[in-house]
Parts: structure tokens; C-alpha cells; sequence
């Protein structure tokens, strides 16, 4: 059967010669009935449906089977709301891993270079943002986690780069990246942001191997250096502790000796008040037999008589007895 071609709007529709000895008037009512029904569409389950009437947004339909006014009145697009994209910055898997260094060379904080590879996930929020705000999206996201991750790489050192502060730059590179496609209105939501590899160059990756065997010397002898510490310490501390409580006990003995002789002494004194000649002279033999042990010793008695001296026999002979 012969057909003729016939253009409506953006629409092309073969419509039977047959039909085009009907008459005009159920042609113009065929041809109207079809151009409805190029207005028919479906909203899948993943999907949002964005009607513009003449260009402008109209509004919004969710899922299933609907309906708009045919081209040129309304349009509709239909962009996947939750399916997760994702952009890589510094590689590209595909069918073959393929590294792109112009991407993943970037200066640390401390004026070195590190090679960085990251994984964006991002969806859309926003559909009308994301379709008519801006253009080219996976270029404005790989652009902007490029500029984003390059910022934050620069804020850190290299050592929180390669070790530790991985978890934070990714934190701070997510934030950051949904900064600043808020800040365009793209209408994107990160869902992830991860650091698949922080390495050195390859051109100084020996060199960097060195450091890393240093710092594990530095590490092992500050190890060594504390237990040593933490040995040392406790046993100085005991030992001081032993002094000390040494150095008190001397000095409560010392104390006791000394309150002992002034106790002694002022006992003697005492009996010196009462008796100064006799305490006197007690004291000179007392000292006296300190002075010379082991000496015979006589007292001689003052006198001008001219008698036979008064001996007074101070030594004992081996029984105890006075001779």
C-alpha cells in the first residue's frame, strides 16, 4: 500500500493514500487524532517528568502513564532522578585502565606533588536545575571535583595525604565540591566522594621510600627511647624515694640525739646550780678519765700544811676492786 510522509511539528507520520480520497475534512480529524496521540508518554519508575509549555516549565509528574499537549504547545523531559552517576578524576577505567596525569598531579600544602585519583557519585536533586541551568554536566562536575579536590590537596601536607588525613580530605573535597555546584545551580547531589590512590610520582617514588624507611627508624628509636623512660624513670623516682625516707629517718635520730643532750644537759646544769664547786670538779675528773684511759691517776688535794699528801686511788684492779 502506498504511503505519503507528512511532518507535524518534530513528529513524521505515513499516513495511506487510501486515506487522502476520504475528503479533507477526516484527514484534518485523522491527522488530529493523531497529533494527540503523539502527546501520550511514560514516566518510568526512576524518572521525573519535566513539562515545558512554549519552553517555560510548567510543571512536574512522577511515574507512570500521561499525558501532554503535542509539540509545539508542550515538551517533556524525562531525566533519571535516582540513578547514581559517577565521574572519575585522574584515570579512567572503561575497557582498559588508563591514567590521566594532567588530572591527578597536584601540589600539597607543603610545596610537594602527589598523584591523586578520586571517584565521584552524584545524582540529580534538582530536574529543572540540572536540565535547563547549565549545560554539559559530566564536564561541569569533572571540572568542578578537579578544582575542588586540587583545593583541599593544597591545604594538607603531603604526609596527610599519603597516610592519615585521607578520610578528612574527602570529607572536605565532598563539602566543598557541593559548594560550588550549589553555588552554580546545577541541581546535582554528591552522594560520594573517595580517594581511590595518593602516591607519590613515580619519578621520586624511590625517594620517597627512603623518607618512609627514616621515619620508620625515627619511629622505632623514639620507641626504644620511651620504653628506655619508662624503665629509668620508675626506678629513679624509687630509689629517690629511698633516699628521702633515709634522709628523714637521720634527721628524726639526729633530732632525738640532740633533744637527748640538751635534756642531759640541762640536768647537769641543774646540779651545777645546786653544787657549782663540787658539780665543777666532778665534771674535770669525768672529763679527765676520757682524756687518759687506761692511766693510773692520783688527786692530789690543794693544801699549804706541809702533811702527807691525800691520795685518792682512782684506777680498779682486775676484780673492780679500788687499790
Amino acid at each position: 500500500m502506498a504511503k505519503r510522509k507528512i511532518v507535524i511539528g518534530d513528529q513524521e507520520i505515513m499516513i495511506p493514500n487510501s486515506l487522502l480520497t476520504l475528503g479533507v475534512v477526516p484527514i484534518v480529524l485523522i491527522i488530529l487524532g493523531m497529533w494527540l496521540f503523539t502527546g501520550v508518554y511514560k514516566v518510568g519508575p526512576d524518572e521525573v517528568g519535566v513539562v515545558r509549555t512554549f519552553g517555560d516549565v510548567s510543571r512536574t509528574v512522577g511515574p507512570g502513564l500521561r499525558f501532554h499537549f503535542p509539540y509545539p504547545i508542550e515538551t517533556v523531559d524525562t531525566p533519571k532522578v535516582t540513578e547514581v552517576k559517577r565521574i572519575e578524576i585522574g584515570f579512567r577505567s572503561g575497557k582498559q585502565y588508563r591514567k590521566v596525569e594532567n588530572e591527578s598531579l597536584m601540589l600539597t600544602g607543603d610545596e610537594n606533588i602527589v598523584d591523586a585519583e578520586l571517584i565521584v557519585q552524584y545524582k540529580i536533586k534538582s530536574p529543572e536545575d540540572y536540565l535547563f541551568k547549565f549545560v554539559k554536566p559530566e564536564a561541569t562536575v569533572r571540572e568542578a571535583s578537579e578544582a575542588a579536590l586540587r583545593t583541599v590537596i593544597g591545604r594538607h601536607s603531603i604526609d596527610e595525604g599519603l597516610t592519615s588525613g585521607k578520610f578528612m580530605i574527602q570529607e572536605e573535597t565532598s563539602e566543598l565540591l557541593q559548594s560550588i555546584l550549589d553555588q552554580y545551580e546545577t541541581g546535582i547531589l554528591i552522594v560520594a566522594v573517595q580517594l581511590q590512590a595518593v602516591s607519590p610520582p613515580n619519578q621520586v617514588v624511590a625517594a620517597f621510600k627512603d623518607v618512609a624507611s627514616a621515619k620508620e627508624d625515627k619511629n622505632r628509636m623514639i620507641n626504644q627511647a620511651e620504653g628506655y623512660r619508662n624503665d629509668i624513670i620508675p626506678k629513679a623516682r624509687g630509689e629517690a624515694e629511698a633516699r628521702v625516707s633515709e634522709a628523714e629517718g637521720f634527721r628524726e635520730a639526729r633530732i632525738k640525739r640532740a633533744e637527748g643532750d640538751v635534756a642531759k644537759f640541762k640536768a647537769i646544769l641543774a646540779e651545777y646550780r645546786k653544787a657549782k664547786e663540787i658539780t665543777t670538779k666532778r665534771l674535770y675528773l669525768e672529763a679527765m678519765e676520757d682524756i687518759l684511759p687506761g692511766i693510773k691517776k692520783y688527786i692530789v688535794p690543794k693544801g699549804g700544811d706541809g702533811n702527807i699528801l691525800n691520795l685518792l686511788n682512782l684506777t680498779s684492779d682486775e676484780k673492780g676492786a679500788s687499790k
